[in-house]
């Protein structure tokens, strides 16, 4: 053994009373050691940041050239991130009856729906609401075509020619277009050359009728319109034979949002929409084919719920 002189003892003493605080410092069951300390400052963070606001989504129904949905929902999309703070996004959707499902399960918060597909989408889904439609959708019409050297003039002539309606859950290019066809006296099943097509959007009908794959057909009237004055419909191929008396069709519809996202959204959106005007937003308004959206509720579509009702569309 050696002697220790009178320093190192102190020096000894001095490096044991840094352990033992150390050691104090570095837990314990108490749970105010290193671990503990640890966990208290994650809860606190974990408590301290913003809950995240889902992403807002957007649909419409594929009833149009894919290029046209593009342009017209990505606008809308863009322009609802800018007026309500929420992070909108736009969903494609493949057919008319993904967009109703979609919608009824809460994966699409607003919807461009037909009268048909909105009427389907709302029974589906408590608490939706229709919101917004163009001022024709209060008067809409569909047209019935046929290929233009055909010596048709009404709809008594259609009998016996091979026929396309556009998709199955379309208003204008189906639901009232076999109503009118009813009450003409033609069965659609009956009395075409065939059972009739069903091309799945407004465009693809015109252009079957155009090319001569089927002789007579029945679509929205603002795409044949806007089809027309841009060029796009060889007129020398196809003729209008009758347009049909009005009724209401497409709308904006929006899901129960608020929970989700917020007190008032449903509100902000709906006035985001209906502040559209053509000196501000006519880039937005024209793939629409219109100049502003004004006010609907979801009573404007009783008759088109009964027509269905009456088809066997909806039980």
């Amino acid at each position: 053994m050696f002697a220790m002189t009178r320093k190192t003892i102190l020096a000894l003493a001095a490096l044991a009373a840094v352990l033992v605080l150390l050691a104090g410092c570095g837990g314990g069951s108490n749970g105010s050691g290193s671990n503990g300390g640890a966990n208290s400052a994650n809860e606190g963070a974990a408590a301290n940041t913003p809950e995240v606001t889902p992403v807002f989504k957007i649909g419409g129904i594929p009833d149009q050239d894919v290029a046209v949905l593009t342009r017209r929902f990505g606008g809308v999309a863009d322009y609802l991130s800018e007026q309500t703070g929420l992070t909108v996004e736009y969903v494609p959707t493949q057919d008319y009856a993904a967009l109703v499902t979609a919608f009824q399960r809460g994966d699409i918060q607003l919807a461009w729906f037909g009268g048909l597909t909105g009427v389907q989408a709302r029974n589906m889904t408590p608490g939706s609401e229709a919101i917004a439609m163009r001022p024709e959708d209060g008067e809409f019409h569909s047209v019935f075509i046929a290929q233009a050297d055909l010596d048709v003039n009404s709809l008594s002539d259609l009998a016996g020619l091979s026929f396309a309606f556009g998709s199955e859950s379309s208003t204008s290019g189906h639901l009232m277009p076999r109503h009118f066809l009813m009450q003409a006296g033609i069965d659609p099943e009956q009395d075409f050359d065939g059972t009739p097509n069903y091309t799945g959007s407004h465009d693809k009908t015109w252009q079957l009728v155009e090319s001569g794959a089927y002789q007579a057909g029945a679509l929205n009237a603002v795409v044949w319109k806007s089809r027309v004055e841009e060029g796009s419909i060889d007129l020398s191929k196809v003729k209008v034979v009758e347009t049909t008396p009005a009724y209401f069709d497409y709308n904006w519809t929006i899901n129960d949002v608020d929970a989700a996202y917020g007190d008032g959204t449903k509100e902000a959106v709906a006035a985001a929409l209906l502040g559209m005007n053509m000196t501000e937003h006519a880039e937005l308004l024209e793939p629409f084919q219109t100049d502003q959206f004004v006010e609907t509720n979801n009573g404007n579509y009783a008759e088109i719920e009964e027509v269905a009702k009456q088809l066997g569309i909806i039980k």
